[in-house]
């Protein structure tokens, strides 16, 4: 019999963005004559703890005494939280939603704002293993539940010892706390999540880096909110870009490097190229790159790349040839055409603009121009029964673009024979 899967997530800095206490303390000493000292203590206690360098129950401790907080700081910590949820959990709502049993929040944190902001998951609140906060009569925090084994030093191993979960276990977190469940074989591999942070003491310990959730859905092979994860897609800046200009690729999730920080290896890897108007590049060059979707320059393309050959490898071009488009606008477009195959204002593509895909996986086939080449592609998606909820198509002289939606219970054959249909250029899928 099939083993039944467990999903142990941490909530500070995985779950969110941020560190909950950290937040609270930003929140509740806001008029406090000595708020930036103490909010350096806290940060200073809460990492120490996440790398392993100082026992979680006294990091704890520390942390707790210095907030001087109460429930109304609590409420508006929520109000905070909801907003700082982690982008690549957000976006795969949908996975929290069908795994709801089998989905656990494991935490150093507290219940009293984890389960409020979790709750819009559809994850529930007997599945979230956290602290208990103390209060006065007054609603002033003056403690915490000692006697959960999660304020203690490797609580986290303790409770999963107590619970005795039988299946396979999969940790996801950013600390040191999350890999000792690993170390102690209570969990089948653990994923260190670095979407916010990174701490090498847990990367370098971890089975598996995961940059992003996207990249956990696909290497476990679970359907995800996007097909291939931003992270892999490399975006190599050429030239004297400057960095508000690509800083939206990174915002993205893009993995992005400067020509001179990479070998040859990975700068032809690159799924992405940003170019600055000074620098060039040449035909022979791009027939080194195997997996180069989008170019993105800050001149003029039709003058200074080689157009013919960009559209003959299926590499779509956008650039500022008449000086007035902003050049942020150019990164903005290469986002728009990873996201959802839009190709409006590109130099050598056929231009077309498209809305967001709904609850469908939508599938990119650009094709030499040649007559037969869309009526095998629909005759394919025919044979297989599948349902088309819409399709755009737009050529030129030398190339066909096709974008298809279709429902996403389909056998992966399918992907397959579309790869395969001959004068194919190239063939992705989006979601």
């Amino acid at each position: 019999m099939k083993q039944k899967k467990y999903y142990i997530i941490d909530f500070d800095s995985t779950f969110t963005q941020v560190e909950a206490l950290d937040e609270l303390a930003r929140i509740s000493l806001k008029d406090h004559p000595r708020r930036e000292e103490i909010y350096k203590k806290i940060e200073n206690y809460t990492n120490m703890a996440m790398e392993g360098k100082l026992s979680f129950s006294e990091s704890l401790a520390q942390r707790v005494k210095l907030l001087e907080a109460n429930k109304d700081h609590l409420k508006k910590l929520i109000a905070h939280l909801r907003t700082k949820v982690s982008k690549s959990f957000s976006r795969n709502a949908a996975f929290f939603k069908k795994h709801a049993d089998d989905v656990l929040i494991v935490s150093g944190g507290f219940k009293e704002f984890i389960i409020p902001v979790v709750k819009k998951f559809h994850i529930k609140k007997e599945n979230v293993y956290a602290n208990t906060f103390e209060f006065d009569k007054n609603g002033k925090i003056i403690g915490y539940d000692r006697s959960n084994p999660l304020s203690e030093e490797g609580g986290k191993v303790k409770l999963l010892q107590q619970m005795d979960l039988q299946g396979e276990l999969y940790g996801i977190g950013d600390g040191y706390s999350d890999f000792q469940l690993r170390e102690c074989g209570l969990i089948k591999k653990f994923f260190a999540f670095t979407e916010n942070i990174a701490r090498k003491s847990v990367t370098a310990k971890a089975d598996h880096v995961t940059p992003s959730f996207d990249e956990f859905l696909y290497i476990n092979k679970i359907p995800g909110a996007i097909s291939y994860p931003k992270n892999r897609i490399i975006t190599i800046i050429v030239g004297d870009v400057p960095k508000k200009n690509y800083a939206l690729l990174q915002e993205e999730g893009f993995t992005v490097y400067k020509k001179e920080e990479v070998d040859d290896k990975t700068f032809y890897q690159a799924g992405m190229l940003l170019i600055a108007a000074s620098s060039g590049i040449d035909a022979k060059v791009i027939k080194k790159f195997s997996r180069l979707k989008a170019i993105g320059y800050y001149g003029n393309a039709t003058h200074d790349l080689p157009l013919v050959q960009c559209t003959e490898r299926g590499i779509v071009v956008f650039d500022n040839k008449n000086g007035k488009t902003k050049n942020e606008a150019i990164a903005q477009r290469m986002v728009d055409f990873i996201n959802k195959g839009a190709i409006h204002s590109s130099s050598n593509f056929p231009s077309l603009q498209l809305p967001a895909v709904r609850k469908a996986h939508r599938i990119i086939h650009i094709h030499k121009n040649l007559p037969g080449v869309m009526a095998e592609f629909n005759t394919i998606l025919a044979k297989h029964r599948i349902n088309i909820s819409a399709q755009y198509l737009m050529t030129n002289d030398m190339v066909g673009y096709v974008i298809t939606d279709i429902n996403k219970d389909y056998d992966k054959k399918l992907l397959k024979e579309l790869k395969n249909i001959e004068h194919t250029i190239q063939f992705r899928i989006l979601y």
